[in-house]
């Protein structure tokens, strides 16, 4: 087991150098941005956010581990301290923050919007690839395209994508971290823990294998694939309704979702029958099309144009 406490004339320098070396196995593995980098890591506590923090320490980044407790269990606040115990051990420095979330429907999807609002865009998570394939299945069983199917990008925000759980276990069994371990991982009212607890090994069983790197496999094709079509839409004018209508449809579509999100500044993916009925007018087939809650798309002159009918009403 890995040592971090032992005395050392440089011990910051020489706590990095060896925890580099104790987590070298898997730091290979990993997609961390340079060293020196500026870090802010989403750090709940449990054996994938712990991993992710001293990995990121490992790989010489100036790490903030920044916890944020929703106030949904009971003692939950404790869990800061363990947090920064083990973050200042590692010489990252350690942010916590409390968020208010109501009980009620949807909790899940809430406390994420509330934990995304204090730890922003930019934040890493410990997401892994058995995190990828769960992503994959609740997105297929959605209904999901290929930006859907594609799950979570490899990049700085996910840089231990690549790991399996297991290794983050083994991770802070190797530094003498003792993971906190959410009860809640394991309520099967989430879709989340029945893919994970139910479907994946289910799947495993009718396979007879391991069919997480099959589906991470599956869903980097898929990535592969709305890249491409990502650029073809890239090169298409979404107001010009005549090359939108000659476009293959799953490229028109995509470059109709780019322009809608941005002219309405509408976060989420319209869904497929809106994006139908405005290439429907776009070939002509109909005057003009409703989309996201008063948004109404029109064409004229073989131009598309945009606007806000709950505004013209006022």
């Amino acid at each position: 087991m890995f040592d971090l406490s032992r005395p050392s004339p440089e011990p910051q320098a020489l706590r990095i150098a060896d925890l580099g070396q104790a987590l070298s196995p898997w730091l290979t593995q990993t997609t961390f941005p340079q060293a020196g980098t500026a870090l802010r890591c989403g750090v709940s506590g449990g054996a994938d956010s712990l991993a992710l923090m001293a990995l990121g320490v490992a790989a010489g980044c100036e790490v903030t581990a920044v916890h944020v407790d929703h106030g949904q269990r009971a003692g939950s606040e404790k869990e800061a301290e363990v947090v920064e115990r083990y973050a200042t051990t590692i010489g990252a420095s350690f942010m916590s923050h409390t968020v208010d979330v109501a009980a009620g429907s949807n909790l899940e999807a809430r406390m994420r919007t509330a934990r995304y609002a204090v730890l922003g865009d930019e934040v890493a998570t410990g997401h892994t690839a058995d995190d990828q394939a769960e992503t994959l299945l609740i997105n297929l069983v959605r209904g999901a395209g290929l930006v859907g199917l594609g799950a979570m990008e490899p990049g700085h925000c996910t840089p231990i994508l690549s790991l399996r759980r297991t290794d983050t276990e083994a991770i802070c069994s190797t530094l003498g971290w003792t993971p906190i371990v959410d009860a809640s991982n394991a309520d099967p009212a989430y879709l989340r823990n029945r893919m994970r607890h139910e479907v994946l090994p289910l799947l495993a069983d009718i396979a007879d294998r391991d069919v997480v790197p099959l589906l991470n496999r599956s869903s980097s094709h898929a990535r592969d694939a709305a890249r491409l079509l990502e650029e073809q839409a890239q090169r298409l004018d979404p107001t010009d309704a005549k090359l939108l209508a000659a476009a293959p449809a799953p490229v028109a579509a995509l470059c109709l979702q780019r322009w809608i999100r941005s002219e309405t500044g509408d976060e989420y993916r319209i869904d497929a029958a809106s994006i139908e009925r405005v290439l429907c007018v776009a070939r002509g087939e109909a005057l003009a099309a409703e989309v996201n809650g008063g948004w109404r798309i029109s064409r004229s002159q073989q131009r598309l144009t945009i606007e806000d009918t709950t505004r013209s009403k006022i």
